[in-house]
C-alpha cells in the first residue's frame, strides 16, 4: 500500500489530460526543445514496444527506422516536455513488450492493424471510464480512511 500523503505530492506533478495509446500503437511524440532561449516542437514517430512503471515513474519506448537503423527512444509519461501524443494506426500484438521487432528486417518490421468497429470503440471507451471512475472512488476512499486517522490494527500494533 502507498503512503497517502506520497499520493498528494505526485498528484501536482502528473499530467492532468489521459493519453490514450498503447504497446504496438504507431504514435507522435510532440516533444518541447529548449535550445538557449528558444522554444520549439518536434515530432518523433514510431512504434511503441514497451511501457513500464507506474505512477510518475511510467515511461514507454519508441521505435523508429532511420537510414537503415533501429532508434529507440524513452520518454516518460509524465514529464512536461511530452507536449502531446497522437495515435496513427493500432497494431494488432499478443504482448506487452515487442522487443522482437528489433530483429526484424524490411517488411517483417511491420504489426498487422487492428481494426474495429464503431461500436466496438465506443464500449472500449466506455469500459475505460468505467475504470477511471472505479480508481478515482478507490482514492477517495483510501484518502478519507488517511484523514480519518490512525485504525485498530495500528492502534493493536502499538499496544504490543
Amino acid at each position: 500500500m502507498r503512503n497517502p500523503l506520497l499520493d498528494t505530492i505526485e498528484k501536482k506533478y502528473k499530467r492532468q489530460s489521459e493519453l490514450d495509446f498503447e504497446i504496438g500503437d504507431t504514435v507522435v511524440v510532440t516533444i518541447r526543445i529548449i535550445e538557449g532561449e528558444k522554444e520549439r516542437l518536434q515530432d518523433y514517430e514510431g512504434t511503441v514496444i514497451s511501457r513500464k512503471g507506474r505512477g510518475l515513474d511510467e515511461m514507454f519506448t519508441v521505435r523508429r527506422i532511420v537510414a537503415d537503423q533501429g532508434v529507440e527512444r524513452v520518454f516518460p509519461i509524465h514529464s512536461p516536455k511530452v507536449v502531446s501524443i497522437k495515435t496513427k494506426r493500432s497494431g494488432k500484438i499478443r504482448r506487452c513488450k515487442l522487443y522482437y521487432l528489433r530483429d526484424r528486417v524490411g517488411k517483417a518490421r511491420k504489426l498487422k492493424e487492428r481494426r474495429i468497429s464503431a461500436a466496438q470503440r465506443r464500449a472500449a471507451e466506455e469500459a475505460r471510464a468505467e475504470k477511471r471512475r472505479r480508481e478515482a472512488e478507490a482514492a477517495e476512499v483510501a484518502a478519507a480512511a488517511a484523514a480519518s486517522g490512525p485504525t485498530e490494527d495500528a492502534e493493536v500494533a502499538a499496544a504490543t
